[in-house]
């Protein structure tokens, strides 16, 4: 399936555009995603550590689990305070 990750703040910079593209199987985890979003981009892999994530709007946050079927996904590092 395509899967739009849209990037936000410190991860747009890190990432280098807004929003991609990538084809996943829905049986992809999040913590397998997060390696391949930043292969090859370590700055962007130290980003990702620190986000958090939401799945068609609803949050995401177990690096573990599955992402199913979906259509976005939303990067968001911490904002100020958090």
């Amino acid at each position: 399936m395509n899967l739009t990750v849209r990037y936000f703040a410190a991860a747009r910079a890190a990432a280098g555009t807004d929003q991609s593209v990538v084809e996943i199987d829905p049986s992809t985890t999040l913590g397998e995603l997060e390696r391949t979003l930043a292969a090859g981009n370590p700055s962007l892999g130290t980003v990702l550590e620190r986000c958090s994530y939401l799945r068609d709007e609803v949050a995401l946050a177990d690096r573990s689990r599955t992402l199913g079927v979906c259509t976005t996904l939303d990067v968001l590092p911490p904002f100020a305070g958090g």
